[in-house]
Formats: C-alpha cells, sequence, structure tokens
C-alpha cells in the first residue's frame, strides 16, 4: 500500500487520528511530494523519524488564521520559500514580472509573496509569540549574512533578524533538521541550539559560541564595500564542512548572528535513504482539478544522482548551499527508482536526465576530500585542472549502461549539463563515445558561457582554447559514430568584466558558428555568489583588485543584443553598441560584418500621370 500524502489540512489531521502535529511546515510551493523538493526530502525525513509533520502550502500571507490551521504544533514551525528563491521566481533580471510560476498549480503568479520567508516567519510571529520558527531552502540560506539584494540594491542584514525566525538549517539540511528536531524534542529551548553544523543563529553576546571568527559589522559592511568584499570572501573560505570556521557578525543592539560550520556530507548510504523514503513522485491531488503543477514535468522522469559542485563557477551559489563535495546515490538505489518510474502509466520509455547540478561528477575531485575537505582557497579544475583531480567516468558509463539495459527503458538522456573541462582530463574518452552513442538527442547543450578569456576568468571557467578543443572531440567523434549531432552553446551576457570589447568578441564568435542563440542568460546577481560581489562592490573580492560592471539597463540590453544581432529587433541596439564600441568596420556587407546599413527612410515620390 503507498504511503500517503503528508496532511495538507486539519481534516487530513484528523483523519490521521492527530490532536496535535510536532511540526508545521510552510512553503512558499504546491505541495509536491518528489524528492527533487526539498520541502517533500525534509517532511518525509521527520516522519520516518516519527515526528508529525502537517504541511501548509502558499498560506494566504495577508490572513493570520492561515498559518493556524492545525493550532501550534508541539515543536515548532518550519518555514521554506520554496524550491526557488522567490525573487528569481517572480522577477526577470530587468526586474520585469515573470509571467507564470511552475511551482504553483495551474501556473499562475501571485501565490507567494516577494521575500517569502521573511513574509511567512513575520505572519508566524505575530500569532505564536514563542514558537520555535527554522527557516530552511535555497532563499533562507543564500541569505544567512549580510548580503547584497539585487532587488532593492541594497546591502540587507541576515534574514534571520528581518523574519524574526530563530534559526536557520542551511545548505541540504537533513542532518542539522534532525538534530535540532531531537534537540527540542528532549525539551531544550531553541535559544540554547547555538552548536549545531549547518544552522546559523542570533545571540546577544558570544559566551556561548566559542572558536568564531568575528566579522565586520553590518554597519561597517554598509559603509565600505572593501570590508564587504572582504567579510564575503572568509565566509566563502569557510564553506566547507571540514575545514570551515564558525562566523559572528554583529549587529546593533548587541546582537551577533552566528554561522556554524556547515554539515558534514551524507555518505552513499545516507543519501540512497534519504532517496528511498516513500514519496508520492507526484503533487497532491488537490491540485488535479487546476491543471497540476507544471515544475513536476521537468523532474518526473529524471533521475537525481548526485549533489554538490566542484566546478566553483563564480556566478553560482552551490558552494553556499550544497558545497563542493560531491555526494552521490548507488547504482542499486537509481535502478530501484528507475524501475518504480517505467511502471508509471505516463511513462513513454525516456528517462529525462541522470544527473545533478553537473551529470558527470559522481565522486569527490580528489581522495583527500573525504577526510580533510576541498582546499578553502584552491579550485578544482581552475583555472586548470588541479594534478589531484581524479578525472574518472567509469563508474557513471556502468551506471548509464545499467540504465540503459532496464525492460521499457528506450533512451536515457542527460540534460543537466556536462563540464567539458572534465570530460577532457579523463584520458579515457569512453564517456565521450557513449554519451554521443546513446545519451544526446540531436543537440547536447553546453555551457562555455563566454569566449574572452579575461570575462571566463572572472567567471572561474575554463579558458575558451578548452571548449573548443572539446569542440573538436565532439565533431570528431559524431564523425566517428556516423551521427549529425551539434553542440547548444549557453552564452551570457553582461557578467562583470565584460565591456564592450569582450561584448563584440562573444558577437563575433556567434557570427564565426553561424548560430543564433535562441536564449541568452543577461547575468543575474542573486545572493552569495562571487560574482554578485563583484556587481555590488566593483572589486574581485579574491584579490580586491576592480572589476569593470555593466550595470546600465541600456548598456546590458545592448551587449545582450549583440549576441543575438541576426535579430531584426535588435537592429538599432546592435548598431548603438557597435558605433559605442568604435567598432563600426562591422556595419557593412562583408562578410565578417554583423549588420548592414539601412537607408535612410523617406517618403517615396509620387509618379507623375503618364511617367
Amino acid at each position: 500500500m503507498e504511503q500517503p500524502f503528508l496532511p495538507l489540512c486539519r481534516k487530513d489531521m484528523e483523519a490521521r487520528g492527530w490532536e496535535q502535529v510536532d511540526f508545521v511546515y510552510v512553503i512558499g510551493d504546491a505541495y509536491v511530494d518528489h524528492p527533487s523538493f526539498g520541502h517533500a526530502i525534509i517532511s518525509r525525513l521527520l516522519e520516518a523519524h516519527g515526528y508529525r509533520v502537517g504541511m501548509i502550502s502558499q498560506p494566504d500571507w495577508k490572513d493570520e488564521k492561515s498559518i493556524a490551521v492545525y493550532g501550534e504544533p508541539r515543536l515548532g514551525f518550519l518555514v521554506s520559500a520554496g524550491n526557488m528563491d522567490s525573487m528569481v521566481n517572480h522577477y526577470s533580471v530587468s526586474r520585469k514580472r515573470r509571467p507564470a510560476d511552475a511551482y504553483t498549480a495551474g501556473g499562475v503568479t501571485g501565490k507567494r509573496p516577494d521575500h517569502a520567508a521573511v513574509v511567512y516567519g513575520n505572519l508566524i510571529r505575530r500569532t505564536y509569540k514563542d514558537t520555535p520558527v527554522i527557516l530552511g531552502g535555497i532563499e533562507a540560506s543564500l541569505r544567512r549574512l549580510a548580503h547584497y539584494d539585487y532587488w532593492s540594491d541594497k546591502l540587507k542584514r541576515s534574514i534571520l533578524l528581518d523574519s524574526g525566525a530563530d534559526m536557520i538549517s542551511y545548505g541540504m539540511g537533513e542532518r542539522s533538521i534532525l538534530e535540532i528536531a531531537e534537540a527540542l524534542d528532549s525539551g531544550i529551548a531553541v535559544q540554547d541550539l547555538t552548536y549545531i553544523d549547518g544552522t546559523a543563529v542570533k545571540v546577544k553576546n558570544l559566551d556561548s559560541v566559542y572558536d568564531a571568527v568575528l566579522l565586520p559589522s553590518y554597519e561597517e559592511l554598509k559603509a565600505d564595500k572593501r570590508k564587504y568584499a572582504k567579510s564575503f570572501y572568509t565566509q566563502y573560505c569557510n564553506t566547507d564542512p571540514f575545514s570551515g570556521k564558525r562566523l559572528a557578525e554583529p549587529y546593533q543592539e548587541h546582537l551577533y548572528v552566528v554561522q556554524n560550520p556547515p554539515a558534514k556530507p551524507l555518505t552513499q548510504m545516507e543519501m540512497d535513504d534519504v532517496y528511498g523514503l516513500p514519496y508520492r513522485y507526484t503533487y497532491h491531488p488537490s491540485y488535479e482539478s487546476q491543471g497540476g503543477v507544471p515544475a513536476i514535468e521537468e523532474v518526473r522522469f529524471s533521475l537525481t544522482s548526485s549533489r554538490g559542485c566542484f566546478g566553483g563557477c563564480n556566478f553560482c551559489a552551490l558552494t553556499f548551499h550544497q558545497g563542493r563535495i560531491i555526494q552521490s546515490r548507488s547504482k542499486e538505489s537509481l535502478l530501484a527508482e528507475a524501475k518504480k518510474m517505467t511502471k508509471q502509466k505516463e511513462f513513454k520509455g525516456y528517462i529525462h536526465d541522470v544527473g545533478g547540478p553537473t551529470a558527470n561528477f559522481r565522486h569527490p575531485s580528489c581522495e583527500k576530500q573525504k577526510k580533510d575537505g576541498v582546499c578553502p582557497k584552491k579550485q578544482c579544475l581552475f583555472p586548470k585542472p588541479c594534478k589531484n583531480l581524479r578525472a574518472d567516468h567509469r563508474e557513471y558509463v556502468e551506471l548509464l549502461q545499467s540504465l540503459r539495459k532496464l525492460p521499457g527503458v528506450k533512451k536515457v538522456f542527460i540534460r543537466s549539463g556536462i563540464r567539458f573541462d572534465y570530460l577532457l582530463a579523463d584520458k579515457d574518452q569512453t564517456f565521450l563515445k557513449e554519451l554521443c552513442s546513446f545519451h544526446v538527442s540531436g543537440q547536447l547543450k553546453v555551457a562555455p558561457e563566454h569566449v574572452s578569456d579575461a570575462v571566463l576568468k572572472l567567471m572561474g571557467k575554463p579558458e575558451n582554447q578548452v571548449y573548443k578543443e572539446f569542440v573538436k572531440k565532439f565533431t570528431k567523434m559524431n564523425e566517428r559514430l556516423g551521427k549529425k549531432q551539434y553542440l547548444v552553446p549557453y552564452l551570457m551576457s553582461s557578467h562583470p568584466g565584460s565591456t564592450w570589447k569582450e561584448a563584440v568578441e562573444l558577437a563575433g564568435f556567434c557570427r564565426d558558428m553561424g548560430y543564433m542563440p535562441e536564449q541568452v542568460q543577461d547575468f543575474y546577481p542573486t545572493p552569495s555568489t562571487i560574482s554578485t560581489c563583484m556587481y555590488y562592490t566593483g572589486l574581485d573580492p579574491r584579490t580586491e583588485k576592480p572589476v569593470y560592471v555593466p550595470k546600465n539597463p541600456h548598456e546590458k540590453a545592448m551587449q545582450r543584443a549583440l549576441i543575438q544581432y541576426q535579430n531584426p529587433a535588435n537592429y538599432e541596439l546592435v548598431k548603438e553598441a557597435l558605433i559605442k564600441a568604435g567598432r563600426t568596420d562591422l556595419i557593412g556587407f562583408e562578410k565578417h560584418c554583423l549588420i548592414r546599413p539601412r537607408k535612410l527612410s523617406g517618403k517615396p515620390k509620387k509618379k507623375r500621370p503618364g511617367k
């Protein structure tokens, strides 16, 4: 018999014979019981350890009764804005409202507030003055200390203070949430839980906090961007669970926000246990009449094989959230989930993805990470692959081969992206052959992001020459196999360091490959990335050297238009950009030109009768 969904209302709770829940879990998403959704993992994990959890999905934040449907929980409230940051979910990089919300039933918008974790926290606190409130999820995780907020263009203080919550369970959260639950269940006051790895807490003094590194105060950070850059880099260098130090950020009124070191990574057995919990792998049936929850379509027939990423891209927040140490599931666990998948009536024989943040990362980048963690100030792949890097795809290839052999499976795709520099570092090219033979459907999406080495360096990405080498090997392998398959490169405009020179260089790359990208990612300054720190401070926090930052919306629009110069709608922007860049030589009829000059428009002369 299938495990039922967790309660979504008081009626569900009473149907189970419960008078009270241990935890009320408030989420900004629709309730989807699938392990690709953080709320599903945490709620099922607590259930497996004997705790009673009631879900409140997308409460009406204008009505205090909306979070009181179960009454006061025995142990506390858990709060998450959802699988996505609510501000990224709501707004494009140009700060325009998005037309749909994939994490809401029917894709409708307006079901969650901006800065949802803050709003939900205060909503709870107005009704339940002393009940513990614990924030989780990516929105809280990336705002656990002072952070730059792109949408208000201000440096904001820790979300812990603005939300009225007692603590944050940051990162993936399995270890910390169980330790919090056990401590609260044993009668320890939430104010005394200052020591748990993977949490951030607020304290009135540092008497209960030992060995903390003192960061500059919030007031100092607001007054001095260089101090903020230094403070941010200190945080960045302390994101490892083995070497990371405890950090304390002072605020006025004798308050400190203390970030404890990250929780230790899960073992493979623990990962298997987490993904082996009795999920229903779909959304709550109450959403069926509204058309279901669109976000399920991306993950319904996909397998999460790993978490964490040692790629170290500077515009990505994974270092602060999932960390750089790869944690992977066993082949047996993944095959068991795939077999369940093949029995679903909607399954058509296609597994859409087998991966994680980076599909071809299946083990830590080197042996020492298992006991000592990652190097605080060195990257595994940047600027060159580390000499200790263990580039080995054999286990991943075996996994893919086993999945292909399952009855009912026609094709296994890889869509979560691969690191081509890691692929090249593996001297055995079996994976490339397998990839081209079985796991590409005509096009393979890869992310060189840019072609200018100056920008790539600031992105934390390999030199353009590495991508060129991968293109050659990919093309040659497909020729050997007699296949016509193509690369679809993801490109990013307006990243810090991109001047007109680099923007035109990127446009030239698009011209030379005869390809106009349909989608271009304009750099989006989300909290807790090195690139966002550059955007806000104008400094590279690693070196404290100045960085050019394109901030003007019109300039950003021009840089973006250059990549899509073939689109007639972009003509005037491209022309203006080329003039500003001093590259009018690219306006003309020669082969190397990006656009042609347009004739002066004027009213045509009327012909006389008889002429």
